[in-house]
């Protein structure tokens, strides 16, 4: 099958507990919960996203014929650093079960990649997928109950805290709401960990350093 990517570049993972390693970023297009135009943002099933996922006209980002050539892309990306460390290739949106498939994970790993993916949780993730980090959306029905990573983005009202510390994660993330009320939404956050202990803070520091 083809792939149609909005953007694909080389830079820092900026958030969760791999915040900071050098990954090639990969954000395909489209998302199964909004459609990305802003006249749909109300009635979306998800209202608040901060991620244009529309088109293929990112940095990097393209339709792509196959598996292979999407894959020799990201290995372009990486480039040739200094000994050390794993590749790293790190699948978002929009919703990247959409179009992650078995022929892209054998690919990409045929190149050495470790593969991190960022998705809403209402599609089963693939086997053979490294690092899964779910970030639920109230109302929604999330079936990929199990992972690496759980990042809440909070205050979210209609999510039910308690169901989903029922689900199989081994680290569980609080993430501000970014947007108009940002200040009160890290206060809220903060307020969150400290009566729920199991929780820890996550920020997206990409966006504290400048990085795409």
């Amino acid at each position: 099958m083809s792939y149609t990517v909005k953007e694909m570049f080389l830079t820092l993972q900026g958030e969760g507990l791999q915040a900071g390693m050098r990954a090639v970023f990969l954000r395909f297009a489209g998302c199964n919960l909004w459609s990305g135009r802003e006249e749909d943002r109300a009635t979306a099933e998800c209202t608040f996203c901060d991620t244009d996922f529309v088109g293929m006209d990112g940095d990097g980002g393209g339709r792509f014929a196959d598996a292979e050539a999407l894959a020799d892309r990201v290995l372009a990306l990486w480039g040739e650093p200094e000994a050390g460390g794993t590749r790293l290739v790190v699948i978002t949106g929009g919703e990247p079960m959409l179009q992650l498939d078995a022929e892209c994970l054998a690919a990409l790993k045929a190149r050495g990649f470790r593969i991190a993916i960022e998705t809403n949780g209402t599609i089963p993730v693939i086997e053979g997928v490294d690092w899964i980090c779910v970030s639920p959306k109230a109302g929604t029905k999330v079936v990929q109950r199990e992972g690496d990573e759980l990042k809440m983005v909070w205050p979210q009202p209609g999510l039910d805290v308690s169901e989903i510390e029922g689900w199989n994660f081994r680290h569980w993330l609080v993430q501000p709401m970014d947007g108009a009320n940002a200040m009160a939404a890290h206060e809220a956050a903060i307020r969150f960990v400290l009566d729920h202990p199991r929780w820890r803070l996550g920020l997206q520091t990409h966006k504290l350093l400048g990085l795409p």
